[in-house]
């Protein structure tokens, strides 16, 4: 069994160097950035970004090759890596390029969802907080935004990271995905973009007849953990929260008793019945209400800007957070709801079983971090590389037919 061990962030800085010698899968995640391009400098025109101990930024970095990058983060140790644009010149030379040549030319199409975005719907946490109530917001962000990316816009490379602490990432790799202009990024995330409106904005979600089928698909996702979720977990039909619902059915749909009418019973899963009995009574017909409101407390918050912006950073797979220790590792969607954010391994407890291992382990050619915790988010990763390598190498192989043809 690995050794489990807490985390200390003061301990960070020592642990870290032992982490990105021995475990940080360097050779997998450079294949990933380097994409199959035919171009040599494709990898070097990427930027990371590093930060170091007391917040020390440092962006617009750049190496040429796997062993340059590998040697870089090793010697300083940074303490989290981001990655960047593709851009026109090589990052670290932008101080030498006039600022209109120096441009970001390709990013993968990225989507951060923040369990922050939902504190006006949560009960259980509010912050970086996030607790086994509130998780399976991600869980149902990540299979409606997957089934959505994958279906409505016929992505198929589609690459999922928990955060480390309190969300997940998504960064979609399709060839086109990358290629996408700044507009053609924003229209994705405007259609994905359900949930609108600031903290001043009290009902965010408002539904056009005929609702769009993407909508329709995203209730049905909804609604498998609504009942478990939200009236139970997060019980937001409770006594003090009752208005806050009320507020968001229009004045036309409401019976002038209905407070009293939800207050007549006890719990959550009661009320929510009463309520859907009032809004679909004969002459209401507010069923789209109902799923207005199922759409507010449950929907992925987007940050639109984080998606359509090229120059945008977000932080690398594989990075440790700082304030956790936790690895920031894939998450494999099509088993989202088995994946637990309390179980990732910490680098405390991944330094614990590498030192075990070696001592322990016989056939010392393994890997070292498939011999540690690290190994189910390395094939998870690994996995998703081997569907995305025979895109490239099939359009490796069409390139080389249409110049023999030539």
């Amino acid at each position: 069994m690995p050794t489990k061990s807490t985390y200390d962030p003061e301990i960070l800085p020592n642990l870290l160097p032992a982490y990105y010698k021995y475990l940080f899968p360097f050779n997998p995640y450079c294949t990933w950035l380097r994409y199959g391009v035919a171009q040599k400098s494709y990898f070097s025109l990427r930027e990371f970004s590093f930060t170091l101990k007391d917040d020390v930024y440092i962006r617009y970095q750049s190496f040429n090759d796997q062993k340059e990058l590998e040697t870089e983060i090793c010697s300083i140790c940074p303490y989290k890596i981001d990655v960047g644009a593709v851009f026109s010149h090589k990052p670290k030379m932008y101080k030498t390029i006039k600022a209109n040549s120096f441009v970001a030319e390709e990013k993968e199409l990225v989507f951060d969802i923040d369990m922050t975005d939902y504190d006006d719907v949560r009960n259980c946490c509010s912050g970086a907080q996030i607790c086994k109530k509130c998780w399976p917001l991600m869980i149902i962000a990540i299979k409606i935004l997957d089934k959505a990316l994958r279906d409505d816009f016929g992505f198929d490379h589609l690459l999922w990271i928990y955060s480390g602490r309190r969300g997940v990432h998504c960064w979609v790799c399709d060839s086109t995905a990358r290629k996408l202009t700044p507009n053609g990024r924003a229209a994705i995330a405007e259609y994905l973009s359900v949930v609108k409106g600031g903290e001043n904005n009290l009902k965010k979600v408002v539904l056009q007849e005929p609702i769009h089928p993407f909508i329709e698909r995203s209730v049905e996702i909804i609604e498998e953990y609504f009942e478990g979720y939200a009236l139970v977990d997060q019980d937001i039909l409770r006594s003090e929260n009752i208005n806050e619902i009320i507020n968001l059915i229009p004045e036309k749909n409401r019976n002038d008793n209905l407070q009293k009418v939800l207050l007549s019973a006890n719990n959550s899963i009661s009320r929510w019945n009463i309520l859907t009995k009032e809004l679909e009574r004969p002459g209401v017909h507010a069923g789209r209400v109902l799923k207005e409101i199922m759409l507010q407390y449950c929907y992925p918050r987007l940050d639109v800007n984080v998606s359509k912006g090229l120059n945008h950073l977000l932080k690398s797979p594989f990075s440790v957070h700082p304030k956790t220790g936790r690895v920031c590792i894939p998450i494999d969607p099509t088993d989202v709801e088995n994946f637990d954010p309390f179980t990732v391994p910490t680098i405390s407890q991944l330094i614990d079983e590498i030192n075990t291992t070696s001592e322990n382990e016989e056939n010392l050619k393994i890997k070292d971090y498939k011999r540690t915790s690290l190994k189910e988010g390395v094939e998870i990763f690994e996995n998703f590389l081997k569907k995305l390598k025979k895109t490239w190498e099939g359009a490796m192989i069409k390139e080389s037919d249409l110049k023999m043809e030539l």
